[in-house]
């Protein structure tokens, strides 16, 4: 894309505006690190717009606090004080890390992660937020606690203008073909290489 132009422009009937502006379905997946800090700097973006946004955190604990969250949050309260930027959510849709299951059952987890989903679903079919996170959100699919064709339908016909972006390693193949934006992190060097550990700051 020299310039920021593409390429080539398909014969589908839209104006340059009209193709510009559609709504966006983004996958961050891959090994390395930066997949979930990617999305919520595209959601930065999004709230200096003035979009609703709408975060649901699926694989970690409801107790853990990320610097992201809490920037968010203080996002939020001051978009409902002045009504700068947008209107913010933020949920935790599951319990447990990806690499280190936390307590209860896989069926509870499962079970906790389909009732998630049904209730981004309801949003989305209310056309609740303009910008969604979803993040860590493509483990599901692996674990097979969702249905994939199920994620997938969802998301291509959802209705209006609503932006999606999910993280997370192994996204499936049906979900990175029908999306739009796909980017895959990989390791090129990382601290833990030389023996250290996430640090303050940097992992949260």
């Amino acid at each position: 894309m020299p310039q920021g132009k593409p390429e080539t422009v398909p014969n589908d009937g839209l104006t340059t505006r009209q193709r510009r502006n559609r709504p966006l379905l983004a996958v961050h997946t891959g090994e390395m690190k930066g997949k979930s800090t990617a999305a919520f700097g595209m959601a930065l973006r999004a709230w200096n717009q003035g979009w609703s946004i709408g975060v649901f955190q699926f694989v970690k604990s409801a107790k853990w606090r990320v610097g992201e969250e809490a920037a968010f949050r203080a996002l939020g309260k001051l978009h409902d004080d002045t009504g700068q930027g947008g209107a913010v959510e933020w949920h935790k849709m599951g319990e447990g890390w990806s690499w280190a299951r936390k307590s209860g059952s896989e069926e509870d987890h499962a079970a906790n992660a389909r009732e998630g989903w049904a209730e981004i679903k309801r949003r989305l079919g209310a056309e609740t937020h303009d910008f969604y996170v979803l993040d860590e959100f493509s483990y599901l699919l692996k674990w097979g606690w969702l249905e994939v064709d199920d994620v997938v339908s969802t998301l291509t016909g959802r209705p209006g203008h609503q932006h999606v972006v999910i993280t997370g390693r192994y996204a499936p193949p049906e979900l990175i073909e029908a999306a739009d934006l796909v980017t895959e992190m990989t390791k090129v060097k990382h601290p833990m290489d030389a023996g250290q550990k996430g640090q303050r700051g940097i992992e949260w």
